[in-house]
């Protein structure tokens, strides 16, 4: 295992530097915060002839991704990113994209949805697109976002997948804060991603193939169970190339990343960036006497249910926090998601949901205090499991 020399870099760097060391065929996007840097880097780096890319500019993020679909369609290898407004604007292509099966490789910097106009981070954007038969990757720091992105081309063209991939990572926290990082080398990238060979590539005349085609009731059914199926078997596949990453690396790769939730009586349960505080809060609590833990689920789609049901089978009592809301439903999205996977493993223990950090509100130490808190109220029934808003 080689060593490297430590820098500074946000998450969008790394995300473009782990491009540019995969060197994609076509990139099709279009610039919106907070994931402008990661394709103006990558325009650089197609102008100063370090990548081969064809970077197409389009009008709109609707017209990227369609490029996208095309371009993989056709039998290139893809990457993208967007965010937000955009990833919303792209909502009709991204089913497209899953049903045709077309690997692509996107990376989202989640960001609030208007009304009213928000450019900061929350999980509203990514949580509109749980549902496209899409893959996705949570990254807590700017260092995961870099290993998530390159481990996600693997996983998205293996042909036990063939599904494209989003690989997030929380807006302005970890995509334009500094970080101590470290890049591997361009080669042991390219050894680890390889060539690509496209499985059914539509300009081959020697294997005719249809793309999107029309299907009545009977054959769409089949279709999208197909692709329930790819995605929902991919999850070993997903370990299977984040723990082959992890040994060329170094660095650990679980599908579900845990602290202190062995022995843990409270715990939290959280995506992406928040795990980091929310661990800084148990380190303290642990000094007091207070048993308490973290699990954060690496891998969003496909859920990896029984994994996060291990991981919370001994608590007294877990908090859920979502940065994202589901108006209209009880439980926010990933709360619905934990509480399926307790209830599936046969495991009753109180859940409660918060919704928090919604539109870039600030979480500071003493909210994550008070949740871990309100777990003891919890688990001995003097406090109900109804939907809270920290902060509120």
């Amino acid at each position: 295992m080689a060593e490297h020399k430590a820098f500074s870099a946000t998450g969008n760097q790394m995300v473009a530097e782990a491009m540019r060391q995969v060197d994609p065929d076509v990139m099709a996007a279009y610039p919106i915060t907070p994931q402008t840097t990661i394709v103006e880097n990558y325009a650089k780096y197609v102008a100063n002839g370090l990548v081969h890319t064809e970077f197409v500019t389009v009008e709109s993020e609707h017209s990227a991704m369609s490029a996208c679909v095309g371009a993989s369609a056709a039998g290139a290898r893809v990457a993208t990113a967007t965010a937000s407004q955009g990833l919303a604007l792209m909502w009709e292509e991204l089913y497209i994209a899953a049903g045709m099966r077309t690997p692509i490789v996107m990376a989202n910097a989640n960001r609030a949805l208007s009304a009213p106009i928000n450019i900061h981070g929350d999980h509203s954007d990514v949580m509109g697109a749980r549902d496209s038969g899409w893959i996705m990757l949570f990254a807590e720091t700017a260092q995961e976002a870099y290993d998530n992105t390159v481990i996600s081309f693997r996983i998205a063209e293996d042909e036990r997948v063939l599904l494209p991939v989003m690989t997030t990572l929380d807006g302005f926290i970890t995509s334009h804060a500094m970080e101590r990082c470290v890049l591997e080398d361009d080669q042991v990238v390219k050894d680890f991603v390889g060539e690509y060979t496209p499985a059914h590539p539509l300009l081959n005349d020697e294997a005719p193939v249809g793309h999107g085609m029309f299907a009545f009731g009977d054959s769409y059914m089949k279709y999208r169970l197909a692709v329930r199926r790819a995605n929902m078997g991919a999850l070993p596949v997903v370990e299977e190339y984040g723990k082959a990453w992890a040994e060329i690396c170094g660095r650990p790769f679980d599908l579900v990343e845990t602290w202190g939730a062995e022995d843990a009586d409270y715990l939290v349960v959280c995506l992406g960036s928040a795990a980091g505080i929310a661990r800084h809060v148990c380190r303290a609590l642990r000094e007091e006497g207070v048993r308490a833990g973290v699990v954060r689920p690496r891998v969003y789609r496909p859920f990896p249910a029984e994994q996060v049901a291990a991981a919370c089978k001994n608590a007294k009592a877990i908090a859920v926090l979502d940065r994202a809301d589901a108006i209209g439903a009880s439980h926010a999205p990933l709360c619905a998601d934990v509480v399926g996977s307790l209830f599936d493993a046969g495991i009753t223990v109180p859940v409660k949901n918060y919704v928090f950090g919604l539109g870039g509100a600030d979480v500071p130490v003493s909210q994550v205090e008070t949740v871990y808190r309100d777990l003891a109220a919890v688990a001995d029934g003097t406090s109900d499991t109804t939907l809270g808003f920290l902060g509120m």
